[in-house]
């Protein structure tokens, strides 16, 4: 018995060190995109990858309708490859992309300095979790804490998770600093709001689409109006003592890209120092350069005064969209009611995500995309508030830099919808996607050149104006 084992053992280590002997081999040969790949691909087999197969649109859309959970209701578009501004389907048109992975692709589709980082940074290592050091995360962390002007950065990965992690900041800051009873705290958060999607972050949420079926949520919410400081008073006035934070966007995205009133942010940074409560900005969708500021808040509170949120959001764009990436910021007396073991991430802090992290922040400040977004954000408005004027089927355009959003009117659109003009303009090569029914939101990587934003603006006016015209009646 013993020498069967001693051979099973011993053909055992030879098979083994065979396959390391063969995997060091594999690795050492090729040049740098060969080695990347091959260590990159998920393989089956020593030496074989995984294939990627060469499909159809309507092919991939079966897929994803037979073994997907049906939680999104997709415009039926196929991305296979995209370049800056531009996505290509299987079947090799081009469409110009007006959504932006919801702001995540700020610095265009694959920026090849931000792929350049991803390879060179993945065959070096990618994961250590932060039971160990590695070698980028502090450098990463050195680089924001400096560039947004806070003294701490906690990383994460989802946005939702960079709110859920504001939120327990602002709770343990209440208890911890504010002295809060146990259990007491309370987190104002706005109407109409979008945050994400876990229970927690559904909590503060008054969608019924949102919310239905997911019971029972957090206590301690309460909601104020949004742009409605007399709203935020009231309750700060009655609940003030047990309020913990104020969590709010600078804009509204998903609510249809609603811009407050130009006061309402000063006024609120005032309420929350008067009443020793944390203003907590998710600037998740509107920052790092979307509005035409490299932070939204900016164009509302005087970072020369030392006004700003004290907690800050940010996720999205903070990696160009390559790679999942967020935060919260925030100075050391908020950020030091946390301890080892209060909180954590696997791959939050992970030296992948950071190193791609600092090149999108560089090439969106080295390539002036921020002023970009400002100068053709004004462009994009003057020229589309036309159809406003005309008294068609748009009621508002509004929006800052480049997040902004049409206000259908459906009653005169002859029976059809949102929906349906933005299937209109895929059709015309241009992708945008309507939110909250009769908002359709356009929202352009910042890479954007004026000559490509002028044809865009086109096809939009086009498409607008032929939904202006009742249907031809059928000739009997």
């Amino acid at each position: 018995m013993k020498s069967v084992m001693h051979s099973v053992l011993k053909s055992s280590n030879c098979k083994q060190q065979r396959f390391f002997a063969n995997y060091s081999a594999m690795m050492m040969l090729g040049n740098h995109n060969q080695r990347f790949s091959q260590r990159a691909s998920f393989s089956t087999r020593m030496g074989q990858q995984h294939e990627i197969k060469k499909l159809s649109s309507e092919d991939v859309m079966k897929l994803e309708n037979d073994y997907s959970a049906h939680n999104y209701h997709p415009l039926k578009v196929v991305f296979e490859r995209a370049q800056g501004v531009v996505v290509y389907d299987p079947e090799g048109r081009k469409y110009y992309d007006f959504l932006s992975a919801y702001s995540a692709v700020n610095q265009g589709h694959c920026h090849p300095k931000i792929l350049e980082t991803l390879k060179s940074q993945a065959e070096k290592v990618t994961l250590s979790s932060r039971a160990f050091y590695n070698n980028v995360f502090g450098q990463w962390a050195q680089y924001v804490t400096k560039l947004f002007g806070y003294e701490k950065v906690l990383p994460m990965n989802t946005g939702a998770e960079a709110v859920e992690t504001a939120l327990k900041a602002a709770r343990k800051w209440g208890y911890e600093v504010k002295g809060i009873p146990d259990n007491e705290a309370i987190i104002i958060a706005c109407s109409g709001n979008f945050h994400g999607r876990t229970i927690g972050v559904i909590s503060f949420s008054d969608s019924d689409e949102t919310r239905d079926g997911f019971g029972p949520f957090l206590p301690g919410v309460l909601t104020a109006k949004y742009d409605d400081v007399n709203s935020l008073r009231e309750l700060l006035e009655k609940f003030g003592k047990n309020v913990a934070g104020f969590l709010l966007e600078p804009i509204q995205g998903e609510a249809g890209v609603r811009v407050p009133s130009e006061k309402y942010l000063s006024e609120v940074y005032k309420l929350c120092k008067q009443h020793n409560v944390l203003m907590i900005c998710d600037e998740i969708q509107t920052g790092l350069g979307r509005t035409g500021k490299m932070l939204c808040y900016e164009h509302s509170l005087d970072k020369s005064k030392g006004e700003k949120p004290d907690i800050l959001i940010l996720g999205k764009a903070l990696s160009g969209g390559v790679f999942p990436v967020s935060c919260i910021l925030a100075d050391k007396r908020v950020m030091d009611v946390f301890e080892p073991g209060t909180h954590g991430s696997t791959y939050g802090g992970n030296p992948l995500g950071c190193a791609v992290s600092m090149t999108a922040l560089e090439v969106l400040q080295n390539e002036n995309m921020i002023e970009n977004a400002a100068r053709l954000g004004e462009i994009f408005r003057q020229e589309c508030r036309e159809l406003v004027h005309e008294g068609g089927i748009v009621d508002e355009v509004r929006g800052k830099g480049l997040l902004n959003a049409f206000v259908m009117n459906h009653s005169r659109m002859h029976g059809k919808n949102s929906y349906d003009l933005c299937t209109s303009l895929k059709e015309n090569g241009l992708l945008a996607k309507q939110t909250h029914d009769n908002i359709i939101r356009f929202a352009p990587p910042l890479v954007i050149t004026e000559e490509q934003l002028r044809e865009c603006i086109a096809i939009i006016k086009k498409v607008v104006r032929s939904f202006e015209k009742p249907p031809q009646s059928k000739q009997q």
